[in-house]
């Protein structure tokens, strides 16, 4: 198949020469491959047959703002969230401005761009998370990786405050951009980061990649909120790996895109590791958004529980496939799994399959989901008393909501997201 995502090409993006060399293996790779089809179970119900890699290209040369240069779209969402200590800011996945807490700087924590002012400290971990889940789209994006985002948090310290990590698509139609973000909290240490992506009206690739390592007793919150223009096409890959003794809460707001794709994986390395992850989706007009799924477990006594709850109405499509893998050595693991998702109107469409791979023979496993209207008997049980019938359905869904936004590990950020799920409901018959 003939497309613009050649060894050439990654060649020409040009930069530190370990980084150059990194993109043409990935490059050689990528060229050896055919993309991926609904054949494979993994791509089942995806719209991967609809994707044309010749529609798409590179950036040869970086893109949108200069250095400094933060786009209004961005400038805008920031300014109204959570206090911070610690900001970074990509656009066509470069680094384009960062700004760090000089308290926070002086005991160690850095932030920058992985691939020229922290490359020294990022090199070495960068890929070594998403490595152990390669496929198709994340050697397409070290092949073109421009840059990204690095967090390094130094053993002990405790960020009072949260990071936030901003990135933002702003390219001609048909480009192709590749955002990363490597997090990395040394032991006993503490962070709360958040990752904002989003992206202009543009028809657009994003082929994003998220990593989180989480140290041995380290404490990580991770939040990430995907707000992509509506003919955005997003395939990205979120995953972690957890040390003994250390906590995750893993946190994943999806409410843009044509079609969004997200892995979201936690790997429990160390003995006692516990991972939590959230979702909210909600998904309206012709969205597609796609969730895979994976709590794997090589540890003993480590603990998974994983909880992601969505809606879908007009013709929109969800799919939720989630698999927890208890691996040999998880004796005495513990790992839940339920997906909820509301369908809100006759057209819409969901998909939700759970799955359980136990290779342990002292554990404790559970998974559910459910797929259906709101539920009748509380929609009578309100009108009943007499509210009108268009504010009990409204009262349900965001009830229905209401305990995802309540674990959210920033807890200032709920309210706006509240917000997006009420303009999204309040659309219904808009598209119809």
């Amino acid at each position: 198949m003939t497309h613009a995502f050649t060894p050439d090409a990654a060649r020409a993006l040009g930069g530190p020469e370990w980084l150059v060399e990194r993109r043409l293996a990935a490059a050689a790779r990528l060229d050896a491959a055919a993309p991926p089809t609904t054949d494979e179970e993994i791509w089942r119900y995806s719209r991967i047959d609809a994707f044309d890699p010749s529609r798409w290209s590179p950036l040869a040369a970086p893109g949108g703002a200069g250095e400094h240069e933060v786009p209004v779209a961005v400038r805008s969402v920031y300014e109204e969230m959570v206090e911070r200590c610690g900001l970074i800011v990509t656009v066509n996945g470069r680094v384009v401005h960062r700004e760090l807490d000089d308290s926070f700087a002086a005991k160690g924590v850095m932030l920058g761009d992985l691939a020229v002012s922290c490359a020294d400290e990022a090199r070495g971990l960068l890929g070594t998370v998403a490595a152990e889940s390669p496929d198709w789209f994340t050697d397409l994006h070290d092949a073109f990786l421009p840059g990204g985002a690095f967090v390094f948090v130094p053993a002990g310290v405790v960020l009072d405050r949260p990071i936030l990590v901003f990135h933002f698509a702003d390219a001609p139609d048909g480009s192709a951009v590749f955002p990363h973000t490597l997090v990395v909290a040394e032991p006993e240490s503490e962070a709360t980061v958040l990752e904002h992506r989003s992206s202009g009206g543009g028809e657009l690739l994003i082929s994003g990649v998220s990593e989180v390592v989480v140290g041995d007793g380290a404490h990580v919150n991770f939040v990430a909120v995907q707000n992509h223009g509506s003919r955005a096409w997003e395939i990205a890959l979120q995953r972690a790996h957890v040390g003994r003794d250390a906590t995750l809460t893993s946190s994943s707001i999806a409410l843009g895109g044509a079609y969004a794709r997200l892995r979201s994986e936690a790997h429990a390395v160390g003995e006692g590791s516990s991972s939590n992850l959230l979702a909210v989706y909600f998904a309206d007009g012709d969205q597609m958004l796609d969730f895979r799924t994976l709590q794997d477990h090589s540890a003993p006594r480590s603990h998974s529980d994983l909880l992601f709850k969505g809606a879908v109405e007009h013709r929109a499509h969800s799919v939720y496939s989630g698999l927890i893998r208890l691996r040999e050595d998880a004796q005495k693991a513990d790992a839940h799994q339920t997906n909820r998702t509301l369908k809100l109107s006759p057209e819409s469409h969901a998909e939700s399959v759970p799955n359980l791979e136990i290779l342990a023979n002292d554990v404790q496993c559970t998974h559910a989901s459910a797929i259906g209207p709101v539920d009748d008997d509380q929609l009578y049980y309100l009108e009943s008393r007499g509210v009108p019938p268009e504010v009990a359905e409204r009262l349900v869904v965001f009830g229905f909501f209401e305990d995802v936004f309540e674990r959210l590990p920033v807890g200032p950020i709920a309210e706006p997201l509240r917000q997006a799920v009420r303009e999204k409901f309040e659309r219904r018959g808009a598209s119809s």
